[in-house]
């Protein structure tokens, strides 16, 4: 049995090598169990329009759970890769033409490939999604949970913008920080999610639907899609639901790379903020006393890979006409590779995340340190009447006095402030924790504003 599914036009076979190049079944073994899925939609189209009886569809039934279970325990695999097929699709087809001979040879009957992927893709998109929204929730409720511990600790860290020493914050709320980007990552791939099963494909046929009287609301109905697509052209066409998908990977994985960056610097010597646990570590082949984040490296350079491939996904649709044309099979690989290393990535990261402790009093030792109070004598200048640019010149002075004494900001300055502005006194906060507690707006880092942002955040989780 030949497990092409074309060829009754051609005289000659195939050349080897080319069929070869054209072949997908490496890239497609990912998408067999919802490729079954789409058959036995199909098949429930085929009976629902009378064009197979009731005894070949439950044949074809019988042969696609055959399929199913041989997927699930890991014998397909060999099977596909053994059948010459171009395709996961051809390959789950040969299998069932071998199971079910009679019946097997009618499984085709008003369908394409063009529609049997595109439907495939959806079912794929939707797991993915659903797998993503799973998978960043948790990573969001992981750092919402070390929040509310940090938050019962009160751990103190100076914040940096451009890297340096900005102002103190609770650990807390970087950690809160660290969760928002997830939230919003989770919120992406269950719209993603949603999408994916808003149209059907399935039985829009190669390009102009058919002739068979397909039900294309029973194949709906199996795999719960909204509706049947409404043109069949665009169908086929398109791959918006596995980009949509591979968007939201991009995003979410763009994210964690941003929290592994500064795992990674917090890790160093210099910093001493976190230690990494031995099951996420690795050492050095040479060098006995390593421990290297190499997890987090990886997870950052996982970033930049799947943004590749995501824009290579969406190259290859760019300038195409419409309907199929074989270069969305390249979409459907690197879209596919960015969703996968995606998901791979994330679990790797959270898992990581869960084994890096943090050191709470290297964090507080140098949270004022670099003049991060500064900002907050400032404020009070323009609380007590100065405007705010001569605020910023008279304690810039005040620091680089300080800076060139080779101490921190003291009584005294704020009493030669207070002189300098005419003032009685000046009321400013000197140390981290004063800072910190200072602050008055909402989303800003005072305890009451950092629990009620955990608060809001683990209420919108559940929303998702």
């Amino acid at each position: 049995m030949t497990s092409l599914q074309w060829g009754g036009r051609f005289s000659a076979p195939p050349d080897a090598a080319l069929l070869a190049f054209g072949s997908s079944l490496a890239d497609d073994l990912v998408l067999a169990p919802f490729d079954v899925r789409t058959s036995q939609a199909h098949v429930d189209a085929l009976a629902g329009g009378s064009i197979v009886d009731a005894p070949t569809a439950a044949a074809l039934h019988d042969a696609l759970q055959t399929v199913a279970t041989e997927i699930e325990d890991g014998r397909f695999a060999e099977f596909a890769r053994g059948s010459g097929a171009e395709d996961i699709h051809g390959a789950i087809d040969a299998r069932v033409r071998e199971l079910q001979p009679q019946a097997g040879a009618s499984l085709h009957a008003g369908r394409s490939r063009n529609d049997q992927v595109a439907t495939t893709l959806a079912l794929y998109a939707h797991d993915r999604a659903r797998t993503g929204a799973a998978r960043t929730q948790s990573i969001a409720r992981h750092l919402l949970a070390r929040a509310a511990e940090e938050l019962n600790e009160g751990t103190l860290l100076a914040a940096t913008t451009h890297m340096q020493p900005a102002q103190p914050v609770l650990l807390a709320f970087w950690l809160q920080a660290a969760a928002e980007p997830f939230v919003r990552a989770a919120h992406r791939f269950a719209a993603a999610a949603e999408f994916a099963l808003h149209s059907c494909p399935l039985g829009s046929g190669a390009v102009a639907g058919s002739t068979l009287p397909l039900d294309r609301q029973a194949a709906c109905k199996r795999l719960e899609f909204s509706q049947p697509s409404r043109n069949a052209m665009d169908a086929i066409g398109t791959r918006d639901v596995v980009l949509d998908v591979a968007n939201a990977c991009v995003r979410a994985l763009a994210d964690a790379s941003r929290v592994s960056a500064e795992i990674v610097l917090w890790a160093t010597p210099g910093f001493g903020y976190v230690r990494l646990g031995d099951a996420s570590s690795t050492g050095s082949s040479l060098m006995p006393q390593k421990r290297n984040p190499d997890i987090f490296e990886l997870v950052r350079g996982c970033a930049s890979e799947v943004a590749g491939l995501y824009v290579g996904a969406v190259s290859s649709t760019i300038g195409l006409p419409l309907s199929y044309h074989r270069d969305l099979q390249e979409t459907k690989k690197l879209a596919l590779g960015a969703c996968e290393r995606t998901l791979a990535a994330l679990d790797a990261f959270e898992r990581a995340l869960r084994d890096t402790s943090f050191e709470r009093d290297a964090m507080r030792a140098r949270a004022a340190t670099g003049y991060t109070i500064a900002t907050d004598v400032a404020d009070a200048l323009i609380a007590a009447g100065v405007n705010a640019r001569d605020a910023h010149t008279l304690v810039g002075a005040v620091v680089r006095a300080a800076e060139d004494a080779g101490r921190a900001l003291d009584e005294h300055d704020l009493l030669e402030l207070a002189n300098e502005a005419g003032l009685k006194k000046l009321n400013a906060p000197l140390d981290a924790a004063a800072s910190v507690a200072a602050k008055k707006t909402s989303g800003s880092t005072s305890s009451d504003a950092v629990r009620a942002g955990l608060a809001s955040l683990a209420a919108e989780l559940e929303t998702i």
